[in-house]
């Protein structure tokens, strides 16, 4: 049986990429390889979890079939997160799929890579 193993974003400067995800997440660069990456970026002292950031020439996708959710447990903890990203080089992303009470903020890595920032208290209200 697989298991997991490591989420791949397409970037064209790993350095820039690198910088970017270690600060939003926490992360730290593992250069001594895992999984068949030389380099990854890992929680500290861990490797679940992990990315990895592969070189490519293609334009992040508009509406993309792969994301990630970052979470926060309140909405003023969402606020404040996607304020903090900005100001890392994030950018809001002006979507328009949102649903009529959402729960997510999307926003845009440096190299445009969409990503959300999920309040994890929000309820919904029944359908």
């Amino acid at each position: 049986m697989v298991t997991y193993g490591v989420l791949v974003i397409g970037v064209r400067d790993r350095a820039r990429a690198e910088r970017f995800w270690c600060a939003a997440l926490g992360y730290e660069v593992r250069a001594t390889g895992y999984g068949g990456w030389s380099r990854l970026l890992t929680p500290p002292g861990r490797t679940d979890g992990a990315i990895a950031l592969t070189h490519s020439q293609t334009e992040p996708q508009e509406h993309p079939r792969l994301h990630l959710d970052l979470h926060a447990a309140t909405f003023e903890e969402q606020q404040a997160e996607v304020e903090r990203l900005i100001g890392l080089g994030a950018a809001r992303v002006d979507w328009d799929m949102y649903p009529s009470d959402p729960d997510f903020v999307v926003l845009a890595d440096p190299e445009g890579n969409r990503f959300c920032v999920v309040d994890l208290s929000h309820e919904h209200s029944p359908d």
